[in-house]
Parts: structure tokens; sequence; C-alpha cells
């Protein structure tokens, strides 16, 4: 079986990590707390969608109407619904005995 590291065990090993990228001649800059990657005007921004001029919307009334009227439709009603389905009805005496079961339509 494996042997998972403890919470101690990982604490020490990131522990060495960084005192090791330190004696190395690395430093840890200090980030604000809030501060994003888009904050940064020296970081490459990624080519997204959102940015550049705005593009026009294309019209989809007619793709939305299809929609709307599939929606408003009435489902229709199955055939097994239509029947009912026999039950089991408890037949009682005159004193709240139960006698026997019968089934009902």
């Amino acid at each position: 079986m494996k042997h998972r590291p403890t919470k101690a065990e990982l604490r020490e090993s990131l522990q060495r990590d960084v005192e090791e990228f330190l004696t190395q001649g690395g430093e840890i800059a200090e980030v604000p707390r809030g501060a994003t990657g888009w904050d940064n005007p020296l970081a490459a921004k990624p080519d997204f969608a959102f940015v550049g001029p705005r593009n026009e919307r294309t019209p989809v009334q007619e793709v939305v109407a299809a929609i709307e009227s599939r929606k408003s439709k009435p489902p229709k009603p199955t055939t097994r619904r239509q029947r009912q389905r026999p039950r089991k009805k408890a037949v009682y005496d005159d004193f709240g005995e139960l006698i026997r079961w019968v089934w009902v339509d």
C-alpha cells in the first residue's frame, strides 16, 4: 500500500522547496489582496472574444418564435393515462372488521 504524506510532511516539503528557491537567488513578490492577473500591465492579455470592437448581434426573432410556439403547445394525451387502473378496496363488516379486498374499476 502506498504511503500518503501527512499534512506535516507536506508542509515540510513545501518549506524546503521555498528555502531552496530563495538560496538559488529567487525572490518572492508580495501581491496585494484582491489583485488579479488583469491588473498587471506587463502580462500578456489573452485573446478572448470580448477584446476588440463590439460586433452587432444577429437577429433571431424567427428562432425565438419557433421555440416559444413549441413551449405553448399542450402535451399530447397518452392512452395509458386515459384508462383507469383497477384498485383494491377494503370491505368491512358492521363492526369495522376487515372482511376481504375487492378490485374496483
